[in-house]
């Protein structure tokens, strides 16, 4: 058990982020051991040939995240400093991690071992560079193309704990984070597997950071150097990888039906040929429809490797929601 003792200021000082690069190590766990991880398996199997095909070195990376994860070095996903950072300043933060700070992390027993950790132990500028590079090529084959999805259903349970927040103070917010985490008499105990003691967050506050690739576990730092930090699953991450029926009939008259039909099937990330043996339209006719919905801000495309996978953007979403809790 990890208990976290506050302080006025640190209950002041406590806030809510996202961390995309978060999400990418997190996710790393998954990809390597998919048999452990049966909730996220629609998402590994779309993902393990991706990043298979693409070619991608990203040895390094899944070597930093070790299976069962004993220790994570805090600089492979520092604390974010913005409430939803750009995965692009995340990274410019891990490019820029001291030399020594990197050691550190690594010197410990319990740190990850293997060859590529030695290199980036005896050269951190040069393993960093390496590092970020395989995390941003990862992001674009494995999660980017579910990041309006997953971004959405974080950024929903920010806005329903700071409703708690308002209605029940600090002691109703904390306490409904998660069954492993428990909030009595100014103290946040956290059940960990292998971390416990007590800990005070030093007058920083605590960064409360709500993750898809978490679940059903929490994970927590707390040690010298980094703002204190506790990333827990969202509410709702069970229905994040279910196929939903969503009747396009509300936006028909709006958009047209095929253009509803093709965003109601973007409920994962697909290709073209995809989306025409899906719906029946001609893989042409499929290509016209997502051009008009991308200019509209209303699809995206990715390319991982030789695939071109289309996604419906948190605009569409935000759209899809609407039609379905319409009166019909």
């Amino acid at each position: 058990m990890l208990n976290l003792a506050f302080s006025t200021r640190d209950l002041a000082r406590t806030r809510f982020a996202l961390s995309p690069l978060w999400e990418v190590v997190a996710s790393v766990r998954i990809v390597k051991h998919p048999a452990e991880h049966p909730f996220f398996r629609p998402w590994s199997d779309e993902v393990r040939p991706r990043l298979a095909a693409s070619g991608l070195d990203w040895g390094l990376l899944a070597d930093l995240v070790p299976q069962p994860p004993r220790l994570i070095p805090v600089f492979v996903a520092p604390p974010p400093t913005a409430p939803v950072p750009d995965l692009g300043v995340e990274l410019a933060v891990l490019r820029s991690t001291a030399p020594e700070q990197v050691r550190s992390a690594l010197a410990g027993r319990r740190a990850p071992r293997s060859a590529r950790i030695e290199a980036l132990r005896d050269d951190p500028q040069r393993g960093l560079a390496e590092l970020a590079d395989a995390v941003e090529a990862y992001w674009e084959i494995a999660v980017a193309p579910y990041w309006p999805r997953m971004r959405s259903l974080l950024e929903g349970d920010v806005l329903q704990r700071a409703r708690l927040l308002a209605e029940g103070g600090a002691q109703q917010l904390l306490n409904d984070l998660d069954p492993q985490v428990t909030w009595d008499a100014d103290t946040l105990s956290v059940r960990h597997r292998h971390t416990g003691g007590s800990r005070t967050l030093g007058d920083q506050g605590l960064l409360l950071v709500p993750s898809v690739f978490v679940w059903p576990r929490v994970f927590s730092v707390t040690g010298p150097g980094w703002q204190p930090v506790l990333r827990f699953p969202p509410r709702g991450v069970a229905t994040l990888w279910e196929r939903r029926t969503i009747p396009p009939d509300a936006l028909a008259a709006v958009i047209g039906r095929s253009r509803a039909v093709l965003l109601a099937e973007l409920d994962t990330p697909a290709s073209t040929s995809d989306l025409a043996r899906r719906t029946g339209l001609t893989a042409g006719g499929v290509s016209q429809h997502l051009t008009a919905l991308r200019a509209a801000g209303l699809v995206d495309a990715h390319r991982t490797g030789r695939y071109v996978l289309y996604v419906r953007t948190e605009a569409a979403e935000t759209l899809l929601a609407a039609a379905a809790a319409s009166p019909r």
